[in-house]
Parts: structure tokens; C-alpha cells; sequence
């Protein structure tokens, strides 16, 4: 994908959006709950419609699945041929891919800079990544005595539903869609009601791609009705989930309730950046530090939001925390130029607004931010937030915000970095920063997360998983070992 100019990405920021339909089967058609406004956080304003569907457009959709996958239009294609089809949506993808990222921003607020390169970008490289391990990942032949021939063999599970959240839609949704489907099942999605479009839109392509109708269904409307449906439904085998940990408990229960089907859940975290005072370069730790935060205003599962800076250099690492904020640049979202995107809705910015108000209540100190910016658009806009003085029983050192806001709190020594690091629910990423190798293989130990970055923060690609521990959920997500979720072991036992 070549890098866009600012002419070609307003060239798609006015273009009307048509409203959202369901997929099922391949074919487009209505819901049978209505439709709502799809609001734009950039405006504050209706983009289009969505169509809501209703339980039983669900079933209906997972009706749609099961059959495709029984009949083996899918998972009996040879594997070349499947490829083939992964390979051709990845190339659409990309040939679309200035539309993808501004029907995007335009549908949940990320930074046109980085909507590029981490929804259709990723969602690109994500199809072909598996496309390519369709002929590379085989059975196994186990050590037997010589009368017995022992095969291990994978199959796909059946049908696969996938809900998806707001935040990267593309990226996470293709995370789940291309292991899912390169595997051999049918799947399912369900975006988030408040940003459906993309996903929509790449349902599209991947008809074009070939993709057979019936073996990639979208089903859209609010989570406590499509959500539970597929969450209940006794046809489908396995669900995959990235959102909140209050949902992911009911998907629990639901499961529980219905057929057992699998669930792996991805619920977020509350990511810890441990800053000690002989990081190889304080001012990049300092500079990397707002960015893993305030990318995407802060709504990344990943973010590093809970900031640890030894005490020996808390006051300079603070200063150029606080110069590197006020130097990101704000503005409109389709701009590229622009660091900062916008809060995705309302009820986000409120509940953004009411930590920072909680943290100063509870003795945390405004160090720059803490309020509504760019209030003249009638979106959705936060100024990037750093709050110091926060203790570890602050709801700010523990809670989840999902939202462009910092928390700063000091220690003394690597005892006291990793007992605070560890001193929350979650457990998805972290991150360590200093010049001291064995330092830094101790806290890779001793930290309890899924990822934890070393002298940087963010960018691990497609080659590694991403899951988390404790509350932060279970399974993984991209890499090779993403296929585990979406495939069955089945032992042949043969007497020679």
C-alpha cells in the first residue's frame, strides 16, 4: 500500500456512506429490529443508518454458516484454493485501502495516520499471513511402537462467531476472520454497533475475493441482542470476543447456558511502563510514553496507561512526558498530520471526564489536559491527559479508562516496579525500559502480562501472539498460535 496525500483521503471524507445491511448467506437484506444512527464522533452528527438485526436473523446467520460448512463448499476447497481466495482479499484490501481507513475514521475516530497503517494496513498483511500457513501447518505422525500407526490430524472446529469492538475494528476483526476462515470454518461476525462499517465493507470484498456465500455472515445491532444470540446459540462452536471484562462474563455465562462452546476472551488491561533511571534514553522513554498512551486518544487495548518512574529521575522523566503531549499535534482525524484522534462517543468522553475528576478527588495532580477540546466540531474531543500523584488504591491506578489519560506514580527500586506492576486485575502488556540486561530479563519474569515490551512500546507484529492473563482474559490472538482456537485435534489409532 503506497502512503496517500492529503487530496486523495478528503476525496472519500464527504462521500455519502449507504446504510448497513446483514450478510447472510450472501445475500444483503434488513434486519428485523429497526435501524439507528450511526454517529460520527468527529461531528457528533449522523453518518447513515444501521440495520439491527434480531435474534432470529442471528440463528438465521448461523444457519447460513453451519450449512456452508457441512457441505464443504469451504473447508473441502483444496488448500490452494483457499489460499488463493485469502490472497485475493488481501490484494483488495490494499487496492481499497485509503476508502477502508477514511470510512473508518470517519465511524470511530482513529488518527488518519494511524488508521492506515493499523486497519486496512494490518487487516492486508493479516489475511495474507494466514493465507500463506494454509499449506504449511499439518498433523502430526506420533512415536509409536511398529505395529501401530498414530495420526494426529486438524481440523477446522465448525462455525466460528467473532464479535468485534470499536476501537480497530478492521485490525481486530481481521485478527479473528483470517485464522478462522484460513482454518476452514464458517464464520459469523457481529461488529460493534457503533462501528460497523468497515467490517461491513470488507464483507464485501470478500465476496468479491470468492469467498462462497454462507462461510462469512455479518449480523449487526446492539451486543445484548446479536451478542447474545450467538453467545446462546446451540450451532455455534466456537466464540471469540475482544471487549469489556463485564461482557466477556455474560458471553461466559451464556456459553455455560447453551452448547459449552469454547470462548476466548480478550478484556483489556491496564497496561504498566516502567520507566528506571538507567534507561538508554530517558527522553525517548519520556517521548514513547505520551505516544503509548495518546495514539488513537488513548483506545488501545495495549495502551500503556499506568506510567512507573524511579524516583531518581520521576521530576525530568515527568518534564519531557509533559513537553512530548503538549507537542503532539490535535486536530481533525483525517488530517494527517494530526496525533491525536477523536474519543469514539458521548458516553466515552463523560466516563474519560469522570476519572480524571475521581483522580483529582482521591489527591492526583493535573499535570497537563483534563478536559473537552475541539469543542466548536460537535465531536467528541479530549485533551491528552497526564495525572501525577496517584497512588495504587486510585481507581485510576486500577480501573480501566480507555481514554487519552495518564497515570504517573513514582518508586524507589525494581521490588517496588514490580510489585506495583503487578498490583491490578489485569494483565495484557507492559513495558521496561533500562540499560541493564539482566533488569530486564528479571521483569520479563517477574511482570504478569501476555506481552511486555523492552526499551520501546508497541509495534510487535503478526509473528507473535498477543493474549493476556489474570482479568486481561485468555487465548491469543495473531500468530500461528492463533490456529489453536480455530482447530480441532482428532487422533487416528491404527493397528498395522
Amino acid at each position: 500500500m503506497s502512503a496517500p496525500d492529503q487530496a486523495a483521503i478528503m476525496a472519500f471524507a464527504e462521500a455519502k456512506v449507504s446504510p448497513g445491511r446483514l450478510l447472510i448467506n450472501g445475500t444483503w437484506m434488513e434486519g428485523q429490529a429497526g435501524e439507528r444512527d450511526v454517529i460520527s464522533p468527529l461531528t457528533g452528527a449522523s453518518l447513515t443508518t444501521l440495520t439491527q438485526a434480531s435474534a432470529a436473523d442471528v440463528e438465521r446467520a448461523v444457519t447460513s454458516a453451519r450449512q456452508a460448512f457441512e457441505d464443504g463448499r469451504w473447508r473441502m476447497m483444496p488448500p490452494a484454493g483457499r489460499k488463493a481466495v485469502l490472497h485475493r482479499l488481501a490484494d483488495l484490501i490494499d487496492r481499497h485501502a485509503v476508502e477502508l481507513a477514511v470510512l473508518g475514521v470517519r465511524d470511530n475516530g482513529t488518527e488518519i495516520a494511524m488508521a492506515l497503517k493499523a486497519e486496512p494496513g494490518s487487516a492486508a498483511g493479516t489475511f495474507r499471513y494466514y493465507a500463506e500457513a494454509i499449506d504449511k501447518v499439518n498433523g502430526e505422525i506420533a512415536p509409536t511402537a511398529d505395529t501401530v500407526l498414530a495420526l494426529i490430524h486438524r481440523e477446522p472446529v465448525g462455525v466460528v462467531a467473532a464479535i468485534v469492538p470499536w476501537n480497530f475494528p478492521l485490525m481486530i476483526g481481521s485478527w479473528k476472520i483470517a485464522p478462522a476462515l484460513a482454518a476452514g470454518n464458517s464464520v459469523v461476525l457481529k461488529p460493534a454497533e457503533s462501528a460497523s462499517l468497515t467490517l461491513l465493507r470488507l464483507a464485501e470484498l470478500a465476496l468479491e475475493a470468492g469467498v462462497p456465500p454462507g462461510v462469512f455472515n455479518v449480523v449487526t445491532g446492539p451486543g445484548r441482542v446479536t451478542g447474545e444470540a450467538l453467545a446462546l446459540s446451540m450451532d455455534v462452536d466456537v466464540l471469540v470476543f475482544t471487549g469489556s471484562g463485564p461482557t466477556g462474563r455474560r458471553l461466559l455465562t451464556y456459553a455455560a447456558q447453551s452448547n459449552l462452546k469454547r470462548c476466548y476472551l480478550e478484556l483489556g488491561g491496564k497496561s504498566p511502563n516502567i520507566i528506571f533511571a538507567d534507561a538508554p534514553d530517558l527522553g525517548l522513554a519520556a517521548k514513547a510514553a505520551a505516544s503509548a498512551i495518546f495514539r488513537n486518544a488513548g483506545q488501545v487495548c495495549v495502551a500503556g496507561s499506568r506510567l512507573l518512574v524511579q524516583d531518581d529521575v520521576a521530576d525530568d522523566v515527568i518534564a519531557g512526558l509533559i513537553s512530548a503531549t503538549k507537542a503532539m499535534t490535535r486536530g481533525n482525524p483525517l488530517d494527517l498530520k494530526t496525533q491525536i484522534g477523536a474519543v469514539h462517543s458521548a458516553e466515552q468522553l463523560a466516563g474519560n471526564l469522570g476519572f480524571v475528576a475521581d483522580a483529582v478527588a482521591q489527591g492526583g495532580h493535573i499535570a497537563t489536559g483534563g478536559a473537552r477540546d475541539m469543542i466548536e466540531t460537535g465531536g467528541y474531543f479530549m485533551q491528552p491527559t497526564v495525572v501525577t500523584g496517584v497512588k495504587p488504591q486510585d481507581r485510576l491506578f486500577q480501573e480501566e479508562v480507555f481514554g487519552p489519560v495518564l497515570s504517573v506514580t513514582r518508586f524507589s527500586d525494581e521490588a517496588e516496579a514490580l510489585r506495583l506492576a503487578n498490583a491490578s486485575t489485569f494483565g495484557l502488556a507492559s513495558g521496561v525500559w533500562t540499560a541493564n540486561l539482566s533488569r530486564a530479563h528479571r521483569m520479563i519474569r517477574g511482570i504478569r502480562a501476555g506481552v511486555v515490551h523492552v526499551n520501546t512500546y508497541g509495534g510487535a507484529d503478526g509473528t507473535v501472539p498477543l493474549g493476556g492473563v489474570k482479568q486481561s482474559g485468555n487465548g491469543h490472538d495473531k500468530s500461528l498460535h492463533a490456529l489453536d482456537k480455530y482447530t480441532d485435534l482428532k487422533t487416528a489409532w491404527i493397528q498395522l
